[in-house]
């Protein structure tokens, strides 16, 4: 991965962004400009990811929202720092108290799947540590936007509209009255460049920045979200909200190929991505578009989410070790597992579909990767009369098979789908880089690692390229544009290969790096992103 030479070698979609006093590359321009704002304030590159990161939550909120959860890796001083933002679930929701209820399978929709949101806690426990400006300095941007208007982007628009049509499908009860009142006008929702206000919302952001977080988690606040769960048959409780604590992890890599790749550990789905790179180092990967490399591409990382399926949980319950899945001797292992033709893939033995990504960078060499999800779009489809907060739906990733590592039980995270990622070189930051999009993301980390390094593609060529995901089994999706030899290749070895009818589903990333003394960005074509610098 040679740094100071970005040459171009296939076409690409956008171009390279460079800059030198500060960078925010994120998937919304308002959002994008929002952070670049707070850093010509004085604010460094956590400030700006927080400040990013409650504007994206008024400007996209079809990704994500004040009620879902948020990650972070940070590099500050060279020094690197993870945060699990993530909430547990409820103290009274578990098996044996839904299946009182009759229920055997944990809904998408509704107050039955809403755990705890972590992103508030999240900005403010960034913020406390690293920040230069006040938590209600950072959020002004986004309170300003929510109560004076903003422009809806085109693609936000359409994701907007795509919900709209599902939940007056699918969505009957009053507790889903209110995502109607404020995310619909006239029984619609809005077109591209229509003005949209959020001041319920405003209201809210405004609260947590004044209080820093502490009314979300100890105040009026949580009274609401309390109030209206228990009328609406919720578990989650004003107590529930008041022990909420996320935490200081530290971050685990692979190294690959010169390049040490990080993310954090679980309950994250990180793992996955390193997993699959400690598979693949072992193979011989050739030219990008190579039908073979595709194979033991997608072999890999079949192998790594099987492992990742059956033992990612709350840290407090995995019963194999991060340390053991990541083992140079267990990818060895699994590599052998790979020949010429598609497998179906299962678990290990070793021994012992809403997001939003954002990128930032400061003049000091201060960087975060940051990333911000209700889940499933709009998350619940619950939002809190009065607040504008719209709840995420994590608790419908536990299992409710109580045999399984991720079986649901009181006060336990879920295997969780958002991740950040980072890459370094020795002891030097190379730079914050994720792809959005629940399930895709492993999938979309690893095929930028393998596009950066091992085809040496520039950042924004390493965005462009066409992706493939793995759905089940043997099946597969490829990205509209991929070549056909590629496709014949792979149907030939057995892979149930179907052509994916939307570009969304394969994820929408970001990237920021290092290059000599300046700053390199770039943003995904599949989205409205945008790579704001000075």
């Amino acid at each position: 991965m040679n740094l100071n030479s970005m040459q171009q070698k296939y076409p690409s979609r956008r171009s390279l962004i460079y800059g030198h006093k500060g960078m925010v590359a994120t998937s919304q321009p308002l959002a994008a400009q929002a952070g670049l704002d707070i850093l010509k304030k004085g604010g460094n590159a956590v400030d700006a990811a927080i400040a990013t990161a409650a504007c994206l939550t008024v400007v996209e909120p079809t990704s994500n929202g004040i009620g879902g959860d948020a990650f972070a890796i940070v590099w500050m001083n060279d020094k690197m720092y993870g945060y699990n933002g993530s909430g547990k679930s409820p103290e009274t929701l578990s098996i044996s108290a839904l299946n009182e209820r009759g229920i055997k399978e944990i809904p998408k929709h509704g107050m039955i799947p809403v755990t705890v949101p972590g992103a508030p806690e999240t900005w403010n426990a960034l913020s406390e540590r690293f920040g230069n400006l006040s938590l209600s300095q950072c959020l002004e941007p986004a309170i300003l936007y929510a109560n004076e208007g903003f422009a809806v982007s085109a693609i936000t628009s359409k994701y907007w509209r795509r919900a709209e049509k599902h939940y007056r499908r699918s969505f009957q009860g009053e507790e889903f009255n209110e995502w109607f009142k404020v995310f619909t006008k006239n029984d619609d929702s809005p077109k591209p460049g229509d003005l949209w206000t959020l001041k319920d919302h405003g209201k809210t952001l405004k609260a947590i920045g004044k209080t820093n977080a502490r009314d979300f988690y100890k105040g009026d606040i949580s009274e609401k979200i309390h109030q209206f769960s228990m009328k609406h048959g919720g578990f989650i409780t004003k107590d529930d909200l008041k022990s909420h604590r996320g935490e200081w992890v530290d971050p685990v890599k692979v190294h690959y190929k010169g390049v040490d790749v990080w993310e954090l550990p679980p309950n994250g789905q990180g793992i996955i991505a390193l997993m699959a790179l400690n598979i693949v180092k072992h193979l011989d990967l050739k030219e990008r578009d190579h039908q073979e490399t595709y194979h033991r591409q997608i072999e890999a990382l079949k192998l790594a989410f099987e492992d990742g399926k059956h033992y990612i949980t709350d840290p407090n319950s995995m019963k194999m070790s991060v340390k053991t899945l990541l083992s140079e001797e267990y990818g060895k292992q699994r590599a052998k597992l790979i020949d010429e033709k598609a497998l179906l893939p299962k678990a290990g033995k070793p021994e012992g579909n809403g997001t939003v990504y954002l990128a930032t960078a400061d003049r000091d060499g201060n960087m975060v990767s940051f990333i911000q999800s209700n889940y499933m779009g709009f998350g619940s489809g619950v939002v809190i009369p009065g607040t504008g907060i719209s709840l995420q739906n994590r608790g419908h990733n536990f299992s409710m098979n109580p045999e399984e590592e991720n079986a649901l039980s009181p006060g336990k995270r879920t295997y969780h789908t958002i991740i950040p990622g980072f890459l370094t070189k020795g002891k030097k930051a190379i730079g914050p880089f994720g792809v959005m999009g629940g399930f895709m993301q492993p999938q979309g980390h690893m095929q930028m690692v393998n596009n950066l390094i091992d085809f040496q593609l520039n950042p924004q060529e390493a965005l462009d390229a066409y992706r493939w995901q793995w759905i089940k089994d043997k099946k597969i999706e490829i990205e509209a544009g991929t070549p056909n030899h590629i496709v014949e290749g792979l149907t030939e070895r057995g892979h149930e290969v179907q052509w994916a009818l939307d570009s969304g589903s394969f994820g929408r990333g970001q990237m920021i790096f290092k290059v000599g003394e300046g700053l390199v960005g770039a943003t995904e074509p599949r989205t409205d992103g945008m790579v704001a610098t000075w």
